[in-house]
């Protein structure tokens, strides 16, 4: 959005009511409240009250389109973007979707056969479908100012005699698991290495207190909360990132250039954390562990066998950034001019 309304246009987000609190730099003039649903369950029941609720989005989606006129419609996946890309379709607006996981996702594979063009944010994603690939351009995900502003820290892998800072971030719905297994991992390093450690982990509120008395008790210098606003800073500052691997983690981890070890959500229907995972793994940019694999004796192995070699931290935080785009936003907004025949 930033870099179209930088170009000169008017820019306003149609999403539901849910997504309003993560408008960013939206104000509320700028949005119109488009109703969707998300499939919970294939009940009948659940289906019908889905079915009903994308009808009536589309038909508000629809009016808004004709109504406003927008030279192109561009979707970033998921359910609320299934009403204005579908009236995109019967009003003949051109449509770019976006889709910022290395498995495409559901949402976005219903609408794409209609979509003018395809964006993804990594390489491969629709190589296997050739009627996809010919309109699919990857542009990376574009990136928030205080990425792009921590993207210009270069990296320097510490020495043996120096600290070793670890970040360890999980979402959400992956702290847990951090805070179960992480603790546990640095309790069985060499005393050496822990006392080089300097720890920021995500920690949820009901888990603070045990995850801090053990290290209170290794006498780990740690920072602990339930949430890092300046995360990309964060990312930045720290030499190893242990994390969750969603499509917003791994192209913050690849813009900046970092070396990590990320642990898979699991269970999700499309397997997209490892798919995302295995992109920065094979470059060489990370480290990808199975959440079935990740124990504490492991994650001690692989912390204290990166500590010990810097240049292969180095290397990894290269390889990493090789992966990144810092220029998604132009190369959206480039498409999207294209598809609007501007």
């Amino acid at each position: 959005g930033v870099e179209l309304i930088k170009r000169g246009f008017r820019v306003r987000l149609a999403t539901d009511a849910r997504a309003l609190r993560f408008s960013g730099l939206f104000t509320r003039e700028m949005i119109d409240v488009v109703p969707s649903e998300t499939v919970r369950s294939r009940s009948p029941l659940s289906l019908a009250r889905t079915g009903v609720a994308l009808l009536r989005g589309t038909a508000i989606a629809f009016n808004l389109i004709r109504r406003r006129k927008p030279v192109a419609v561009v979707g970033f996946g998921g359910y609320p973007t299934l009403p204005p890309l579908v009236a995109a379709r019967l009003t003949g607006t051109p449509s770019v979707i976006h889709d910022a996981n290395a498995v495409f996702g559901r949402a976005n594979r219903f609408l794409s056969r209609h979509a003018s063009a395809i964006a993804t944010a990594l390489p491969g994603v629709l190589d296997r479908d050739p009627a996809l690939a010919s309109k699919t351009t990857t542009v990376g995900t574009p990136m928030r100012p205080a990425v792009l502003a921590a993207a210009a820290a270069a990296y320097s892998a510490p020495q043996p005699d120096q600290p070793f800072r670890l970040l360890v971030v999980g979402g959400s719905q992956g702290a847990r698991v951090m805070s179960d297994i992480v603790p546990g991992a640095i309790e069985r390093l060499a005393s050496a290495l822990r006392g080089r450690l300097i720890l920021t982990q995500q920690v949820r509120d009901e888990d603070a207190s045990r995850v801090r008395a053990l290290y209170d008790r290794l006498g780990i210098q740690a920072e602990l909360a339930p949430f890092f606003a300046d995360l990309p800073a964060r990312l930045a500052a720290n030499h190893l990132i242990v994390s969750r691997s969603g499509a917003g983690t791994v192209a913050e981890l690849a813009a900046i250039g970092r070396p990590s070890i990320l642990v898979p959500l699991p269970g999700s229907i499309d397997q997209d954390q490892f798919a995302n995972a295995g992109v920065l793994a094979e470059a060489g940019g990370g480290l990808r562990v199975a959440q079935s694999e990740f124990t504490s004796e492991r994650l001690a192995g692989e912390i204290a066998a990166l500590a010990a070699a810097p240049e292969r931290l180095a290397a990894m935080a290269a390889q990493a950034r090789a992966v990144g785009r810092l220029d998604a936003a132009e190369r959206l907004a480039d498409l999207v001019m294209k598809v609007a025949a501007l």
